[in-house]
């Protein structure tokens, strides 16, 4: 009774809030795991996570995000990972994903970078909308070398259109990650 575990990527202002419910309705049992509230859990020595002091903390969220991931997925419900990933952590999600061998895939949803940066800049006060760190972002997705074909464009098509594009993406192999 495994599911898929569908890592939805990209930088702040792709539209990868808005579009993960959209993919959860496709699925009879889903959930969507909101990334940074993993991070907000933190209540003694937090480092916002896009400062390069907080790799340590970085690695371990990871490694709880994939582990509930994988829980979840063996547990017959496709997961939706909304947050950003980039590819220096995709073998957390690869190790945690071996073990009972569940399928798993990387999509990153990735605007123009005018286009992220005008979405971040409007949004929610809680959520990350300073200009340096959502550029910073943006060019640490913006080549992803080998995985450029996991790259949905989510900048001037809207969410639902978005959300179809990732679907026959995922319906048809083309971000399963091979572990």
């Amino acid at each position: 009774m495994r599911a898929p575990i569908i890592i939805l990527s990209g930088p702040p202002g792709a539209g990868k809030s808005t579009v993960a419910p959209l993919l959860a309705e496709h699925f009879a049992l889903s959930v969507v795991v909101p990334m940074d509230d993993f991070f907000h859990f933190i209540r003694s020595g937090y480092i916002p996570p896009f400062l390069p002091d907080a790799a340590a903390q970085n690695e371990v969220v990871t490694r709880v995000l994939a582990g509930a991931a994988a829980r979840y997925a063996s547990g017959g419900y496709a997961v939706i990972l909304d947050g950003v990933v980039g590819p220096w952590f995709l073998d957390v999600y690869l190790e945690a994903a071996r073990a009972d061998q569940l399928e798993i895939h990387f999509v990153v949803l990735r605007p123009s970078s005018e286009i992220a940066m005008a979405r971040a800049v409007d949004r929610h006060p809680h959520q990350l909308r300073d200009p340096e760190p959502v550029a910073g972002l943006h060019a640490a997705l913006s080549d992803l070398g080998g995985l450029e074909g996991h790259v949905v464009d989510s900048g001037l098509i809207g969410p639902a259109s978005t959300a179809k594009l990732v679907l026959d993406g995922l319906e048809s192999g083309l971000f399963r990650l091979l572990h």
